[in-house]
């Protein structure tokens, strides 16, 4: 899940100040899900901007936006619309932005009505943690599945430092350190030896930007 924040109206308003046609994007799940893209925020924004004198020409949510198929699929469908937009404006994460970019024909601005935070795992009451950087070298089978990387206040891979207290994190007293958490999952468990194993230092260049996945 990538958890994204729609823009501050004022701001939109700012990025638009030169477009008066618009069409608006969302995402049918992610901006959904974190309720910054979906159907009823769309419908809100487009009340919005119609309130400020632009004129909305059209709305459509691919399921996916940061799936070019889904894009396209989509954007075919509102093709009168687009010709005459002047400016796209794309309630998905930064991902969605550069796809629909990446994947519409015309002439207008293409703009993000969102500020992209980060990757989250959700809870039964519909809270979201980020708890993975996506470093691309996983350790997780050896920190019981508690990740330090991203819940380490300083990404430590071999143990609390020397600022925690009493399992607090030194950079955020209210924080629970991360290693205290790994060893108590790894003490219920009886696989403290664990603990003993020095890991190797992160090799950055697995997460040097920007990457990429070719499928042959």
């Amino acid at each position: 899940m990538i958890i994204s924040k729609q823009k501050p109206f004022e701001e939109i308003l700012a990025m638009l100040k030169e477009c008066q046609k618009v069409f608006l994007v969302g995402c049918g799940e992610c901006a959904t899900t974190c309720k910054s893209g979906g159907e009823s925020e769309l419908k809100e924004i487009k009340k919005q901007l119609e309130s400020k004198g632009k004129i909305v020409l059209g709305i459509c949510i691919p399921e996916a936006p940061c799936l070019a198929s889904k894009v396209k699929m989509e954007l075919a469908k509102s093709s009168s619309a687009l010709r005459e937009a002047e400016a796209l404006l794309v309630f998905a994460c930064g991902l969605g932005v550069q796809s629909v970019k990446n994947n519409y024909r015309g002439n207008a601005a293409v703009l993000p009505g969102v500020n992209t935070f980060f990757g989250a795992i959700m809870d039964a009451k519909g809270n979201f943690f980020e708890k993975c950087s996506m470093c691309g070298e996983c350790v997780l089978e050896m920190t019981e599945g508690i990740c330090p990387v991203t819940l380490c206040a300083k990404g430590l891979m071999n143990g609390p430092c020397g600022g925690m207290d009493k399992g607090k994190c030194e950079v955020d007293k209210e924080k629970d350190c991360a290693w205290v958490l790994i060893y108590k999952e790894l003490e219920k468990k009886n696989k403290t030896a664990k603990f003993r194993q020095i890991l190797s230092a992160r090799d950055h260049r697995k997460s040097a930007k920007p990457q990429q996945l070719i499928i042959n």
